[in-house]
């Protein structure tokens, strides 16, 4: 570790305005990001004794090898600056809140024809509207089940609606009430698209409006003697009060806020956020963050809300931020917000009343998060660091690996020959950093050739991006400000296989003057570590954590480069079984691939459904399947001799 005082800017040197510093380590990468109203007064604190500054804070400065700043006009600009460079460096040094867990979302395609309704995760998409997240998936289906009684818009698949079209009859859906069937015309574009509105007015909270409307549409009903309609009507509000109760009212006078909460100690600090919405609790989610410095309460709270509502949807934004405590920047960060919303926005502690209960309500979810993480990471942290320094020691390595990378090579019988690279840092997959392969000068089953082209490629990246001797590592492109995922050097190489294998990687590493990145090869069969140019493998012992950390680490290698050969093997496969029909084109070929996904379900496929991808007839559609009629191409494990099943690939 550095000294800091070999890298302390002169006091006089640091400028006395706002701005934003980064502390950098010996290559360049930035480790930590912070803001301040008096730069100098902010920075000197950094290098003071050491025995006053906080464990981990010592840590960082210890690690740092260079101190930079910007200067900015005012503390708003630093604040939207600190986040921007949080964001893009992803310095380790720095809280980083992470979902425990993938929340389920409420969404609506409005931007289809026919909008439909469906619980999903992951990333949202544009032209569609989200609704949540919630807890629990199955707690959403059960509003869902009677909502869909009050305004049965649909909630079908793209391919059982168009099905359904094709065949004029309406899926299960459409006979139980619970869809207005649009596929078969029993309802307009316009009509269907007023129920999408009143389910989505349900879900944002305005549920008070809807049922007053049906109440008035039922008493006008009846008053008119169409006693078939008010009994439809009646219907629909049994079903919306139903949908309604699900969701216990928390605060009495209708309030749109977001309720945080926070539970800490030395080490973590969990927090839970419950999403009001017309006074009933709509959603809830979850974090736990590390702490890497001595940060107080308030500056976890201005992180976590930096990070909670910087690339929201102003629309996500409510009126009203409940805090435990309010941090001084509160005034700043609500001016963005309130920028970002289009209306006001105001973050505050609730002192008495329901919404103080329900800050308390909040606090206690949070405690037991923290309670709950603590008890099921124990053990595994102190398992990685175990394994870390075992694999340390067995290999005689200067430090422990705290980046690891694993390359495989798959392929089949020498045919669509790929690899694959996988990260650990710090004993766990860091997953935004895999990559993937096309090896295309090998021919033929030949890994230790592969393992070599993909070690060159990969190394010869790292070279390109950090840049020579005189203009130091270069981490982030110059012209998009993107952090360069090939310019970090991992403390050690992993390839899957035995002495041949570790040997062409070693080559590779030696062709391009790499001589200080260890490289260890690990055989599948008595899992021998092999290290280049010994003659005899290293074995570790099986209850070894550090053996079973690069296990870990091989099968993740050897699982992302079969799913990418998997893949690729499929498309050849279809479109060679597909060559020999008449009329099918290159652009239908590719049509078709991108309408089922994969051969399994283009197989699977009724001429029916095939004559429902665009142009596809149904001659053509006839033709296809007599091609796809025909048996499925065996794989063989050349290693083993066993006849693999379709969805299977060999790999070394």
């Amino acid at each position: 570790m550095a000294d800091p005082w070999s890298y302390r800017p002169a006091t006089g040197t640091i400028p006395t305005e706002p701005g934003v510093y980064r502390f950098s380590d010996a290559t360049g990468r930035v480790i930590y990001v912070g803001k301040a109203v008096n730069l100098r007064q902010r920075l000197t604190s950094y290098f003071a004794d050491p025995a006053l500054l906080h464990f981990r804070t010592r840590t960082m400065v210890r690690t740092a090898a260079n101190v930079e700043w910007t200067v900015v006009r005012n503390e708003l600009e630093a604040l939207q600056l600190e986040y921007t460079w949080i964001k893009q460096h992803d310095p380790r040094f720095n809280v980083k809140y992470r979902d425990d867990k993938s929340y389920p979302w409420v969404a609506v395609t409005w931007s289809e024809e026919y909008p439909r309704v469906f619980v999903g995760r992951g990333a949202k998409r544009k032209g569609t509207r989200y609704f949540g997240p919630y807890a629990h998936a199955w707690a959403i289906r059960e509003t869902l089940d009677p909502l869909l009684r009050a305004f049965p818009m649909r909630s079908c698949t793209n391919g059982v609606f168009r099905s359904a079209a094709a065949s004029g009859r309406p899926c299960l859906l459409g006979y139980i009430g619970k869809c207005a069937a649009p596929c078969v015309g029993r309802i307009g574009p316009d009509e269907h698209r007023a129920l999408a509105q009143d389910v989505c007015d349900f879900l944002a909270g305005r549920t008070n409006s809807l049922l007053r409307r049906l109440e008035r549409q039922m008493q006008d009903a009846a008053q008119n003697l169409e006693f078939e309609k008010a009994a439809v009507l009646r219907d629909q509000l049994h079903a919306l009060r139903q949908a309604t109760d699900s969701n216990a009212i928390v605060l009495g006078d209708g309030t749109d806020a977001d309720v945080i909460a926070l539970a800490e100690d030395p080490l973590e600090v969990a927090v839970q956020i419950f999403h009001v919405r017309d006074g009933r609790v709509r959603g809830q989610r979850a974090w736990v963050a590390d702490r890497t410095d001595d940060t107080d309460t308030d500056g976890l709270i201005e992180t976590f809300l930096l990070q909670l509502y910087a690339d929201v949807d102003g629309t996500e934004v409510p009126p009203e931020i409940l805090v435990p405590t309010v941090p001084a920047t509160a005034g700043l960060i609500a001016e963005l917000l309130t920028e970002s919303r289009g209306a006001r926005v105001v973050i505050r502690t609730p002192r008495r009343g329901d919404k103080k209960t329900l800050m308390e309500t909040v606090a206690r979810n949070a405690s037991e998060a923290l309670a709950l993480h603590k008890t099921k990471r124990a053990s595994d942290l102190s398992t990685r660091n175990r394994a870390l320094e075992e694999i340390q020691e067995a290999l005689g390595l200067p430090t422990a690996p705290l980046r690891i990378e694993c390359y495989d090579v798959s392929h089949l019988q020498g045919t669509e020959i790929v690899a694959s690279m996988v990260v650990f840092e710090d004993g766990l997959a860091r997953k935004g950093d895999y990559r993937r392969f096309i090896i295309r000068g090998i021919d033929g089953s030949n890994d230790v050739a592969a393992i070599h082209e993909v070690i060159t490629r990969r190394f010869r990246r790292l070279l390109d991006e950090q840049g020579d001797g005189d203009e130091g590592p270069m981490l982030v492109d110059p012209t998009t400000g993107a952090a360069r995922k090939f310019a970090y050097a991992p403390g050690l190489v992993v390839v899957d296989g035995g002495a041949p294998q570790v040997a062409s990687a070693a080559q590779a590493l030696y062709e391009l003057g790499i001589t200080d990145i260890p490289v260890i090869g690990l055989a599948k069969r008595l899992e021998e570590v092999w290290l280049p140019g010994e003659e005899f493998p290293l074995i570790l012992p099986r209850t070894s954590e550090g053996l079973y950390l690069l296990q870990r680490v091989r099968d993740e290698a050897h699982r992302f480069a079969i799913t990418h050969h998997r893949g690729r093997r499929s498309a050849s496969m279809v479109e060679s079984v597909l060559d020999a029909v008449p009329g099918l084109g290159e652009v239908r070929r590719k049509t078709l691939l991108k309408h089922f996904g994969s051969l399994k379900k283009l197989r699977a496929a009724t001429p029916d459904e095939l004559s429902a991808v665009p142009g596809i007839g149904p001659r053509l559609a006839a033709a296809i399947g007599e091609a796809l009629a025909g048996p499925v191409p065996e794989a063989v494990n050349l290693t083993t001799g066993e006849v693999l099943d379709s969805g299977t690939i060999m790999g070394p």
